[in-house]
């Protein structure tokens, strides 16, 4: 059984939410502000959390800058604020799926069903004879164990950045366009989805490149998409 915290400082949003994915067999956590949220985090096995942004003594974005300090469990913001301005905010702080109120209660039901199947792909353990190794240059990925490493250094990618990452590494030297890339990580159409892809880029970034405006592996090809550099 999955466990799910709910944070909201709307208690009839809780209910709600906690009524859909109790149906699906989910255990339902709930808290009402970012200070309950990182109590109980601190206490349970949770495997996703469903935070809202605006609440009182902790807000939802300062609460997951807090949780992504140590913790990687998939994160879906909800908010009532539809800019982009707003979405690529709770991207950037690390948040894996954002949800704009109001909302479909089974589009929610979907959208924690694919981020609970990436994390467990991204968490399990493989069981084949030959670990599956991909690499390039200095930058490797062991996607049996789940494991990327930079010059020998490990990096700590969040489930989809691993599978942004392990998606081009596993076609180097082919150009991805942010659609494909989206549609393959994300497993739905991809509608506006520029920022959403570029924001994770830029963390992956981040995290594998000595300069990360000056790229080694991860490069962007203008007007078309995103490769990871082959024969390097």
């Amino acid at each position: 059984m999955y466990n799910i915290l709910v944070c909201d400082d709307d208690r009839e949003i809780v209910e709600a939410i906690e009524i859909y994915l109790s149906q699906e067999g989910y255990r339902i956590l709930k808290a009402y502000d970012g200070i309950e949220a990182l109590g109980i985090l601190e206490k349970e096995n949770i495997n996703l959390l469903i935070i809202d942004v605006m609440m009182p003594r902790l807000d939802g974005i300062r609460a997951t800058l807090k949780i992504r300090e140590k913790n990687s469990i998939p994160i879906i913001i909800l908010s009532a604020k539809s800019e982009d301005a707003d979405k690529i905010l709770g991207l950037n702080v690390g948040a894996d799926d954002y949800v704009t109120k109001p909302f479909s209660p089974l589009e929610l039901v979907a959208r924690v069903k694919s981020q609970l199947r990436r994390y467990n792909q991204f968490g399990g353990s493989g069981q084949g004879e030959q670990e599956k190794i991909y690499e390039v240059g200095g930058l490797k990925i062991n996607d049996d164990l789940k494991e990327v490493t930079v010059d020998g250094e490990p990096v700590k990618l969040t489930p989809i950045e691993y599978n942004i990452l392990l998606l081009l590494m596993k076609n180097q030297g082919r150009v991805f366009s942010i659609g494909q890339i989206y549609e393959s990580i994300w497993n739905e159409e991809a509608i506006g989805a520029d920022n959403t892809v570029a924001v994770h880029i830029r963390h992956i970034r981040e995290k594998i490149e000595i300069n990360p405006k000056d790229p080694r592996y991860l490069k962007v090809v203008w007007g078309v998409g995103y490769k990871i550099e082959k024969g390097i």
